[in-house]
């Protein structure tokens, strides 16, 4: 478009180093993954818990949330989903440059939009969690009946019944939330972070 060539990025006088100086250690993503129901956002939570007791810088990006707000225009089609997941790492990257620890809990089911995340944020910063689940589990534990309504065809393109969902190949980190609980799953990340966030 012609009116983006009259767009320059604007660098102010603090930068992300000097914030995470100030903070005690490295911005990073990671970037929570997996189907609804799986226990991405109760993990993500719980590790801004224990990671704001230590005073660290943090903020969790859910689903739901975002929905409400930065993508409330949007649908859930597979173009939808891209562009959701495209401005959520956009608005992760600003984060990261005042030197925040961001965690980011998306059921995001296509590896070709999360590689577009990990292209936007930068490999360096993108660590990806796979909050692995069975479809049944999820299903059991679904306090919302999203997934039955899925079943009878009232919810369309729903993770894990009538659209696909893409398990990373190769994740940083692997969560099997059927055989550990909260308690062992937020101990791991946050075991990563601090090690992975170290100045």
């Amino acid at each position: 478009m012609e009116s983006e060539k009259n767009i320059r990025p604007f660098r102010g006088a603090v930068d992300r180093m000097m914030w995470e100086r100030l903070n005690g250690h490295k911005a990073l993503a990671v970037w929570f993954t997996g189907l609804s129901g799986s226990g991405k956002s109760s993990i993500a939570h719980e590790v801004e818990k224990r990671l704001f007791e230590r005073g660290v810088r943090v903020k969790v990006f859910d689903g739901d949330n975002v929905r409400h707000g930065l993508c409330g225009d949007l649908s859930f089609s597979p173009e939808a989903r891209a562009e959701n997941t495209r401005r959520i790492a956009e608005m992760v990257k600003l984060f990261l440059e005042n030197g925040t620890i961001c965690l980011c809990a998306f059921i995001s089911p296509l590896r070709a939009d999360r590689e577009r995340v990990r292209e936007i944020v930068g490999p360096d910063d993108f660590h990806e969690a796979f909050i692995s689940c069975s479809v049944e589990e999820c299903e059991r534990r679904d306090t919302k009946g999203y997934y039955r309504l899925a079943r009878e065809g009232k919810i369309k393109n729903y993770t894990g019944i009538s659209a696909p969902y893409e398990a990373p190949s190769v994740p940083n980190l692997l969560l099997e939330t059927e055989k550990a609980d909260l308690d062992e799953c937020a101990n791991t990340v946050v075991e990563y972070i601090l090690k992975t966030s170290a100045l």
